[in-house]
């Protein structure tokens, strides 16, 4: 994508020169074309980067060099690069909670619990599957950031198969009793290392897809266990 902004500050060649060898450093950025003479920056970049991103490039919020934007709105911009950032997220709950409520939906109402346990099945199917296909990265991945895989390198390998036999249990409805009560223990030890990663602003690959899917973890990643965490638990109190 290519947007032109406006960047003010700039009064010499040796100025262009700096605010477009600075914009290029960022990552995602392909070419920058600047000019002192119309104030604009025509920026070209694999998936929108955020105005502040920009900015900070360019020195902060003091810098003489201030970039606005003037031709697009930054709000749909960010909108629409979220929504293409976790699409792959977002198609696979949209498909999960389609066949949940298909199978739930009984004497014309939903039965919530056949739902909750059809969703979770679906979504630790679909996420294990991820992770199957290349179980090395996705451990190397988990490793990174959750607390049980950074002492013992093998729990990555483990969680993989856990999540399977969850969603057969789920299916099959196993044992509804212990599969809910091994969910909420591995969910919440899950969610730790997520939120210690998000709190803290480390930029990392979220695992949750595998290697497969390149996504930045996020509040996503944290909403994405949090239902799990909160499904499991509703359908013990619930039994």
């Amino acid at each position: 994508m290519t947007h032109t902004y406006q960047l003010t500050g700039m009064t010499c060649g040796g100025c262009e020169n700096k605010v477009k060898n600075n914009l290029l450093i960022l990552p995602d950025v392909t070419s920058v074309e600047v000019s002192k003479d119309t104030n604009s920056a025509t920026i070209s970049m694999e998936k929108h980067i955020g105005l502040d991103a920009l900015q900070q490039a360019l020195g902060g919020a003091d810098s003489k060099y201030q970039i606005s934007a003037t031709h697009h709105s930054e709000t749909m911009e960010e909108a629409k690069s979220w929504a293409e950032t976790y699409k792959p997220i977002l198609l696979i709950f949209g498909y999960v909670t389609a066949i949940s409520l298909v199978v739930s939906w009984q004497d014309n109402t939903i039965n919530f619990m056949v739902f909750m346990r059809i969703f979770m099945s679906g979504f630790f199917l679909t996420f294990s599957f991820f992770k199957m296909l290349n179980l090395k990265a996705f451990a190397e991945s988990y490793a990174m950031y959750d607390i049980v895989a950074k002492k013992f390198n093998v729990w990555g390998y483990i969680y993989a198969f856990i999540e399977l036999g969850l969603g057969l249990s789920f299916a099959l409805n196993l044992s509804p009793v212990v599969v809910n009560w091994v969910t909420l223990i591995v969910m919440t030890v899950s969610i730790l290392g997520v939120l210690e990663s998000v709190l803290n602003k480390k930029k990392i690959q979220c695992a949750c897809l595998g290697a497969v899917f390149n996504l930045p973890m996020s509040t996503v990643t944290i909403v994405e266990d949090a239902i799990m965490i909160a499904m499991s638990a509703a359908m013990l109190i619930l039994m």
